[in-house]
């Protein structure tokens, strides 16, 4: 909870600032599609070996926010967003398939350059709070940080009151969600770590 107060604070401060300079306040929604990273059972009775590690399988997700866009020159301009998304990926491996599911507030602060008429290009950190993480049939802990840091760039239309951009996500902090079964003694671990593209559709207000 004191992280999502952290992330709250720091959307409305740029807030407080945008209506004191006048900026642009709007809304965003758009998908996600790409994956977490591996999952992985090791064997804590067998020298911790690990058994099985198995690359996640692209799902598509989604995300809805707002934001706030200042011009601080003709071609230049930052852009802090705050969001909730839904991350889904998905792992198949002995003739069985997991869905993993990840909530989560993100909160880009981005910097962008006008290149040619609409077009811009633009990127920067992504703050990132876990508010839940959900693996098919099997109970996870609590993710090692729910506080993390990814990075975010991408290309974009500002066509008037209307923007569209498709940018990479990449979470930079190691994370991992684990869980341990009881019969069998195995450890399952979760890497919690975006690695996505997002397609965005956003309104100035």
């Amino acid at each position: 909870m004191k992280n999502v107060l952290v992330l709250l604070i720091l959307f409305s401060s740029f807030t407080i600032i945008g209506q004191d300079k006048g900026l642009n306040f709007g809304v965003k929604a758009g998908l996600n599609y790409g994956d977490n990273g591996k999952i992985e059972f090791t064997d804590l009775t067998n020298a911790g070996d690990n058994l099985l590690s198995e690359n996640a399988d692209d799902r598509v997700g989604y995300h809805i926010g707002v934001f706030l866009r200042g011009d601080i020159t003709d071609n230049f301009y930052l852009k802090p967003e705050l969001q909730y998304t839904q991350n889904n990926s998905s792992y198949s491996f002995n003739n069985r398939e997991l869905d993993y599911d990840l909530k989560k507030l993100d909160l880009p602060i981005l910097a962008g350059v006008y290149l040619l008429g609409p077009l811009h290009v633009f990127g920067g950190p992504s703050l990132q709070y876990i508010i839940d993480n959900n693996l098919e049939d099997v109970r996870l802990s609590n993710v090692k940080n729910e506080f993390t840091v990814g990075v975010q760039f991408g290309v974009g239309l500002q066509i008037r009151r209307l923007n569209i951009d498709l940018r990479y996500e990449r979470g930079i902090s190691e994370n991992q969600a684990q869980s341990i079964d009881e019969n069998t003694g195995q450890t399952i671990r979760v890497d919690s770590r975006p690695n996505q593209f997002i397609l965005s559709l956003a309104l100035d207000l």
